[in-house]
């Protein structure tokens, strides 16, 4: 992220960002095509059953994931949204969908990665890049445009947006940094968060956007804001020194700690005898959440110098996160339950309207973040829980049930304060969701899923919704390399 710029300058930087953006791609691409003109081994001897497209120590891989989904009350799939649907209710679920809908289980991706021995103990340099799209369109997954092509529109006219980290950037990650299995591992770049690797860990549905509520949305993830699910310029890192887990990670900005658009996570956890728990702390400056403008907006961004196509609003707070995570393995049973406090308050650094996001989107209108009018005069509470078992039959079915929860306090000021109904969205509310899933490995490659997910909102949390509940079955199938 950088600070605000001018119409044109932003105007200008958005073109040659596509430009840049189209030649990284093909560089990438041709990349990629070389690395997989040849199948051998790994650095050092590799297994004999090793079959990954690896050469000279790096790895080509990938993910491709599509199926097909109906939803009781949804929006029309999105071409750019990572997930396709909504998933989960919003307030454009007005009518029944059904359509193909790409990355169900896993986020489709096509990547490099790798490890080259420096030849001091066991110490090596790392790297990692990949690209995520969106199978069903072909396009690169783009939550945030998936946001703008709703702007001015009702919500009947609405197809499916929502906020994500995902911003059709040509490498949702990349990072480079060194690793050793005795002292750990320390990455610097574009990168997901400790909070998010723990979510994809201690989630019994391992983070799946059609099955899981904090895998569809990104707020448990990022601490707060989706958008820090993934952090840039930020440094990691993790370690496992026999059976303790460590991590901390650091995002700058250019500027001092505290500073607007930094944030700093850290990880303590042990495993023993089955057992695994990790604790994290999390906070995040000038964190960013957005949303799609409304007709009187759009008809106000000639005045401001700004297109619609790149142009959204934005709500900015500081956040503060505490997670627990904790997991049994009994070998072919799994038990999980994990619990997050995040508390939202006003930023000590606003941020003014024409402030570029990720992705080169532009914040066109930002709320209001000081004074008693302010988003947060009162601390906003989010609370989210979560469990569920997951079971494996003969190493080739995984059987999954999962629970979720929000519970929001009420933080509105005025005649609403205390309010617990769904007059206003900063009433307390609470959302509840029940997932199944049944994932059967035909090969190591493929394999092919179904099952179901069930999200209620209520109270704040429902306020401007007509339907407050839906369900999702959906089928697909997945291959990997």
């Amino acid at each position: 992220m950088t600070s605000g710029k001018s119409p044109s300058t932003v105007r200008a930087s958005e073109m040659r960002g596509r430009r840049t953006g189209t030649l990284v791609s093909m560089c990438v691409l041709a990349a990629l095509a070389a690395a997989s003109a040849a199948q051998a081994q790994n650095v050092g001897p590799a297994p004999a059953n090793d079959d990954s497209l690896t050469w000279k120590g790096i790895t080509l891989y990938g993910i491709v994931d599509i199926g097909l989904q109906y939803e009781t009350h949804g929006a029309p799939v999105s071409d750019y949204f990572p997930a396709g649907a909504n998933d989960v209710v919003q307030k454009n679920s007005l009518r029944s969908v059904f359509g193909a809908t790409p990355n169900n289980l896993s986020q489709s991706r096509i990547g490099l990665s790798g490890m080259e021995p420096l030849g001091v103990g066991d110490w090596s340099g790392v790297f990692r890049a990949e690209t995520y799209f969106n199978p069903q369109s072909g396009d690169l997954s783009d939550g945030l445009k998936s946001l703008t092509q709703q702007n001015g529109k009702p919500l009947s006219a609405q197809v499916t947006g929502i906020d994500t980290s995902i911003a059709g950037i040509p490498f949702e990650q990349s990072y480079a940094g060194l690793s050793s299995r005795t002292f750990g591992t320390l990455t610097f770049g574009r990168q997901n968060t400790l909070l998010a690797d723990a979510i994809a860990k201690y989630d019994p549905q391992a983070a799946s956007q059609a099955f899981s509520l904090i895998g569809l949305s990104g707020t448990t993830a990022g601490g707060g804001d989706t958008q820090d699910r993934r952090l840039d310029s930020s440094l990691k890192y993790v370690a496992n020194f026999s059976g303790i887990h460590v991590g901390a990670q650091y995002k700058f900005n250019g500027a001092n700690g505290g500073s607007a658009n930094t944030a700093m996570e850290f990880q303590l956890g042990a495993e023993y005898a089955g057992a695994s728990v990790d604790a994290y702390y999390v906070k995040a400056y000038s964190a960013i959440s957005v949303g799609s403008l409304s007709a009187a907006q759009v008809a106000g961004l000639p005045a401001l110098g700004y297109s619609s196509s790149n142009s959204l609003a934005g709500t900015i707070s500081d956040n503060t996160t505490y997670n627990i995570d904790g997991m049994y393995n009994f070998g072919a049973l799994k038990l999980f339950a994990a619990y997050e406090h995040i508390q939202f308050a006003n930023p000590r650094t606003p941020l003014a309207a024409g402030f570029n996001d990720i992705g080169g989107y532009v914040l066109a209108y930002v709320n209001t973040q000081v004074g008693p009018a302010s988003t947060y005069a009162n601390d906003k509470i989010l609370q989210v829980y979560w469990g569920g078992v997951k079971y494996t039959l003969a190493s080739k079915l995984d059987l999954v049930a999962s629970y979720y929860g929000y519970r929001q306090n009420s933080y509105a000021t005025g005649a609403n304060t205390g309010c617990s109904t769904n007059k206003a969205g900063n009433c307390s509310g609470t959302e509840n969701a029940f997932g199944f899933s049944a994932d059967y490995r035909w090969t190591k490659r493929f394999d092919t899923y179904a099952g179901l997910m069930y999200t209620g909102v209520k109270d704040g949390l429902a306020s401007g919704f007509e339907n407050t509940s839906t369900i999702d079955p959906t089928i697909g199938v997945r291959f990997k390399f």
